[in-house]
C-alpha cells in the first residue's frame, strides 16, 4: 500500500560540484501549474549555476509561489511561502518534507506550517518528492537506485533559496512527516553543517542495510504518537514487503533521538510529564550558535496519538489512528527551532 504510511557560528560548506540549471520561482498562487520564464510577468527566467547570474527581485514579491529547480538532470518542484515583511534582512528558512504517497499541498494543509512560519518572518518551502516519496535511507532500491539523490536536491534547494530569496544560511531548518520526517532526519544526520535544527513528526531513522547515522551535533526534535499503528513507537526492524516500494526498517523513536544526542556528546536524558505527552531532553555540549531550544535533542511522545500530526484539523486516513489535541506540533516545532519556547 502506498499513501503516506511510509512506512520519513559555523562555516557553510556548499557542494561545489552540483551541476544545476535553476528555474526561478513563478509568482502566483500555489495552484498555478505553469513554469518557465514566460509563464508570468514577474518570473525571473533561468540561470545556470556558476555562471554568475543574479536573480532580479520583484518590487512586491508574491507571498506564495510555485518554483522549479533543475538538479541532477531532473526538474524538481517546490512550493514557497514568503513572510509579509519586505525588508532585505536574511530570513530563516524551513524546508518541510511531505509523507510517502502525499504531496506538498497535503502537508501544507495538514500542518498549517506556512501560516505559522511566515507569521514569524520565516520562509517555508515544501518540496515535492519523486513518485510522492523520499529517499530517506541509504539503501539503493529499484524505485530509488540513487539513494543520495534527495540529499543532493535538498542541498541544491537550500543554496538556491539562499541566493534567490535571501534565506539566512545560518538559520536553515528541516522538518517533515512520516517518510518526510525520516528525510529531515537524514539531512540532519548527514549534513549537519548546512542546518541549524531539525524536527521529525512520526518519522524515525532508517536502520539495517538502509541505516542513517548522525555525523555531528545538531538540535533535533522527534514528535511521535505513543499508539502509532503504522510505524510503531518501538521501531520496525523487519517491516513487511510492499509491492510498490520497499518500506525501510527503522530504529525506535527513543533510539532515533538518542543517536543524535550521542553525536552531540550529550549528557544523560531527563524525562518529564507534560499535559498529554512526555518530553525527554538531552543537553548538547556542542551545537550551532543559532541552535534550537538551547542546544538540545528532544523526544515528545504524545499520549493516545497515532501516525498523525498532533493538533491538525485535517482527518487522517483510515488506519492511521487518532490526532492528539494536547499538543500543536506546528507551534512546538517552530518554538523549538527558533528557541522562542524557552
Amino acid at each position: 500500500m502506498r499513501l503516506s504510511r511510509d512506512l520519513a557560528p559555523r562555516a557553510r560548506r556548499w557542494p561545489g560540484a552540483l551541476a544545476l540549471a535553476l528555474v526561478l520561482p513563478l509568482a502566483g498562487c500555489a495552484t498555478d501549474t505553469g513554469s518557465g520564464a514566460g509563464g508570468d510577468p514577474s518570473a525571473t527566467g533561468s540561470t545556470a549555476a556558476g555562471a554568475g547570474g543574479t536573480a532580479t527581485a520583484t518590487a512586491t514579491p508574491a507571498p506564495e509561489v510555485r518554483g522549479q529547480l533543475r538538479a541532477d538532470g531532473r526538474t524538481r518542484d517546490y512550493l514557497l511561502h514568503r513572510p509579509a515583511a519586505t525588508d532585505d534582512d536574511p530570513k530563516p528558512l524551513v524546508i518541510a518534507f511531505h509523507g510517502r504517497g502525499a504531496d506538498a499541498a497535503e502537508l501544507r494543509e495538514k500542518s498549517r506550517l506556512e501560516r505559522a512560519a511566515t507569521a514569524r518572518g520565516m520562509l517555508v518551502s515544501f518540496p515535492e518528492g519523486l513518485d510522492h516519496g523520499w529517499g530517506a535511507g541509504t539503501r539503493a532500491t529499484k524505485q530509488r537506485p540513487d539513494p543520495g539523490l534527495d540529499v543532493r536536491f535538498t542541498e541544491a534547494l537550500i543554496k538556491h533559496l539562499v541566493r534567490t530569496e535571501h534565506a539566512d544560511p545560518e538559520r536553515v531548518y528541516v522538518a517533515g512527516f512520516s517518510n518526510g520526517g525520516s528525510m529531515a532526519l537524514r539531512m540532519a544526520a548527514e549534513r549537519p553543517e548546512l542546518l541549524a535544527g531539525a524536527v521529525s513528526v512520526s518519522g524515525q531513522l532508517p536502520a539495517g542495510d538502509a541505516a542513517v547515522r548522525p555525523t555531528g551535533p545538531l538540535p533535533v526534535m522527534v514528535v511521535y504518537g505513543a499508539d502509532d499503528p503504522v510505524r510503531p513507537l518501538a521501531g520496525w526492524p523487519s517491516p513487511p514487503p510492499d509491492p510498490e516500494e520497499p518500506i525501510l526498517p527503522s530504529l525506535s523513536a527513543q533510539d532515533t533521538a538518542a543517536a543524535f544526542a550521542a553525536a552531540g556528546d550529550a549528557g544523560k536524558p531527563v524525562t518529564r510529564e507534560e499535559k498529554g505527552y512526555d518530553r525527554t531532553v538531552w543537553s548538547l555540549k556542542d551545537a550551532p550558535a543559532h541552535s534550537a531550544d538551547a542546544a538540545t535533542v528532544q523526544l515528545l511522545v504524545v499520549h493516545g496519538a497515532g501516525h498523525t500530526w498532533p493538533g491538525s484539523t485535517v482527518p487522517p486516513p483510515d488506519g492511521f489512528g487518532p490526532v492528539s489535541k494536547a499538543l500543536d506540533a506546528t507551534d512546538a516545532l517552530l518554538d523549538f527551532l527558533t528557541g522562542s519556547g524557552r
